[in-house]
């Protein structure tokens, strides 16, 4: 069975983090696995503590891991701080040329920076150089190449600036200010659209964390970056379509919607393919 491990916080409302990374990866068809960089205590209306988990825990857990159960893709989301960063990185060392998708959390939904300047800079020097893929929405993505984002011509200046500069794989998500639900994909040479629907919710607690773990899926499985995107999209889709509506903010997406087994499939198995 092709495995994952995702590497990030939690979120004990079950929406977002590794809870949704975990059941992203499970419904993706892949062993899912984890190690924790901090605790919250937040639910679908907020965030009213962090616990970050020290560096050396980190390490220890991502060794403990990857010494057993090689994954087959990794996903990093929210990384708290520089040393944290740096222990991320170390680890990573043990597992060479492994598949790894960086969603770079770092600024809020109200427009707040999450990660302190050090942090974002070692970031930059230390997860994101190395990535198979980054995943920034529009405002991380503004704070990386440092120039605003307003329409589709800049969302694929971006797109190539970001690749250009840490010769990575980058994927620039529209649907939190510019498109609807369309990205754009810089894989290097080439730029690629995927049009997306727009699900008229407001239940899009995790969709970040989501969508990001089921390209790490698809990866994991033998899909190569752009079907693994298309797939990721197309499930993300049906999870937000599903209309799950929970708690008192802007709830969770049904991660397991009846079908889900439909993104189980391997490479030799898509039709698309």
């Amino acid at each position: 069975m092709y495995t994952a491990l995702s590497i990030a916080g939690s979120d004990p409302s079950g929406g977002a983090g590794i809870q949704a990374d975990l059941k992203t990866m499970t419904c993706n068809g892949v062993f899912a696995m984890a190690a924790m960089t901090s605790l919250t205590a937040q639910n679908t209306t907020g965030v009213s503590n962090i616990f970050p988990v020290t560096p050396e825990f980190i390490r220890e857990q991502i060794e403990m891991v990857v010494h057993d159960i090689r994954p087959d893709a990794v996903k990093i989301g929210m990384v708290g701080s520089a040393p944290a960063i740096e222990a991320v990185a170390l680890s990573l060392q043990e597992i060479p040329d492994v598949k790894t998708v960086v969603d770079p959390v770092m600024v809020s939904t109200s427009g707040s920076l999450l990660i302190d300047p050090d942090a974002i800079e070692a970031l930059k020097t230390h997860l994101i150089q190395d990535a198979t893929l980054i995943t920034p929405n529009i405002p991380e993505a503004e704070v990386l190449c440092g120039f605003s984002i307003q329409n589709r011509d800049d969302m694929e200046k971006a797109a190539r600036n970001l690749g250009s500069t840490f010769h990575t794989a980058v994927l620039v998500k529209g649907g939190h200010r510019v498109e609807d639900a369309n990205d754009v994909l810089y894989d290097g040479s080439n730029l690629i659209w995927f049009e997306g629907e727009r699900v008229q919710t407001e239940n899009t607690h995790g969709t970040g964390c989501t969508l990001s773990s089921a390209i790490a899926a698809n990866l994991a499985k033998g899909f190569n970056l752009p079907q693994s995107v298309r797939r990721a999209k197309a499930y993300i889709t049906r999870a937000l379509d599903d209309g799950l509506n929970l708690g008192s903010g802007p709830g969770p997406m049904n991660h397991a919607f009846k079908g889900h087994e439909d993104f189980f499939d391997l490479p030799e198995n898509d039709p698309e393919v």
